[in-house]
């Protein structure tokens, strides 16, 4: 047997943690790179080159052209979404059929998922869970109800016909939630508009390599291949230990590499996780260290703080070490990814909410009802830097304030920074021990 593992890169918060830098240039040291969970509700960007680009459903290797990226069969893909990204690819010359394999397992997300989507969130009124509605939950809903439609079965002669059942289906729940179809509209078109050129992208995604990814997977891994497995979202939103039910319907843990690429626990190797060194989240749900003053706003302008897929602004907050640590353990952590540090170069003082305290008594655990209006973040300030690192490639070059702060982290979570983000460019990078 080889002695070959799958690695893991994936985030510790409420998504944004920029996982897609991390994958980019980690990805000079795997053969390739696969997407195993989440699909158009992800956003990840990647910056080099003077060139931004930002990816939803296809892996951040894409652009290492001798990289052999995976979407597996735990992913969502929605043909639209997905040839749109192909056709930015191509714009900045990059060839992803050459180097994308699809699985037959995974699931479409069809029109009236998204119409479904929609109705759905408003039917729940100020309660809503802040969705993409990009058809995410309706489609895993029929993954589980056993009634999805998968990639390969767009090749069986029925087809169609499983298609108008699925759309039936869902139109009779739309107006069992107590609204007509017509109210809703998918990516501002009609669902005759917008089917049209669902229809005409099924017909593109045909053409590229769709097959059994479990076994291609597991092929090149006993042939030495070096696999990197792609989160999307992050553990905070795990449909079971994320903030439930503001939370995505797939499983964003360690744990769903498994079933979202069909290996073995014991295929499993290093456990990248990457933070922010502060908090973020887009949407609706608790946010126990969410900022509402001049420091929230500082962080969400200095750090551009706006979602890759809605464009939403994002909430801002001190890093939650109750919330990290939670997510480190669930997720068997090996290695810490420090994400948008330089964020806060011009601050005088930062902060880390060590515990909470809820009802007169201080916790350093995630409560069953994580409820911020009752909870109160503890905090333990630490001096600011104050000045620009954006260039400094060595830890040891970094103020002295700076990595007080780091310790702190490494510290109360037990598990080492092994890297350092100090700009978006994938240059302007600190590595340790990688």
């Amino acid at each position: 047997m080889t002695e070959n593992k799958v690695d893991i890169l994936l985030g510790l918060q409420w998504g944004d943690e920029g996982k897609g830098k991390v994958v980019d240039f980690l990805s000079e040291n795997y053969d390739i790179i696969a997407r195993f969970n989440g699909g158009p509700n992800a956003g990840h960007t990647l910056e080099f080159n003077g060139m931004k680009h930002a990816l939803h459903i296809i892996p951040s290797g894409i652009c290492h052209k001798d990289k052999k990226n995976v979407i597996g069969n735990g992913v969502l893909v929605e043909p639209c979404i997905f040839m749109e990204e192909i056709a930015s690819l191509q714009e900045k010359g990059f060839t992803p059929k050459n180097n994308l394999v699809i699985s037959n397992k995974a699931h479409l997300i069809l029109p009236t998922h998204r119409l479904l989507d929609a109705a759905n969130e408003k039917s729940k009124g100020d309660r809503k869970i802040g969705s993409t509605l990009k058809g995410i939950g309706p489609a895993y809903t029929d993954k589980i109800a056993r009634v999805g439609i998968r990639v390969g079965d767009i090749f069986e002669k029925d087809f169609k016909e499983r298609y108008e059942n699925s759309k039936a289906l869902h139109l009779n729940q739309i107006k069992a939630l107590g609204f007509a179809a017509d109210e809703f509209k998918v990516a501002d078109k009609t669902l005759g508009d917008y089917e049209q050129l669902w229809f005409a992208a099924l017909e593109e995604l045909k053409t590229f390599n769709i097959t059994n990814t479990e076994y291609f997977i597991n092929s090149e891994l006993q042939k030495g291949k070096k696999i990197l497995a792609e989160g999307a979202q992050a553990t905070m939103l795990d449909i079971d230990f994320g903030s439930y039910p503001f939370v995505t319907s797939s499983t964003t843990t360690s744990a769903g590499v498994c079933s979202g690429l069909g290996i073995a626990p014991t295929c499993i190797g290093r456990i990248f996780g990457t933070t922010k060194a502060y908090c973020t989240r887009v949407g609706s749900g608790p946010f126990p260290t969410e900022l509402f003053d001049a420091t929230g706003e500082q962080l969400c302008s200095q750090g551009h703080e706006f979602g890759v897929t809605t464009g939403r602004k994002r909430r801002t907050g001190w890093l939650d070490l109750v919330a990290l640590k939670y997510a480190c353990m669930i997720n068997g952590v090996t290695d810490l990814m420090l994400m948008k540090i330089d964020v806060m170069d011009n601050f005088p003082v930062v902060k880390l909410c060590e515990k909470y305290s809820l009802d007169g008594t201080q916790i350093d655990y995630i409560p069953y009802n994580l409820d911020a209006e009752k909870m109160q973040p503890v905090y333990t300030e630490y001096p600011g830097w104050q000045t620009s690192v954006s260039k400094i490639k060595d830890f040891d070059k970094l103020p002295a304030e700076m990595k007080t702060y780091i310790q702190a982290i490494e510290e109360k979570t037990g598990i080492r920074v092994s890297l350092v983000s100090v700009s978006p460019d994938r240059d302007d990078t600190i590595f340790r021990n990688l």
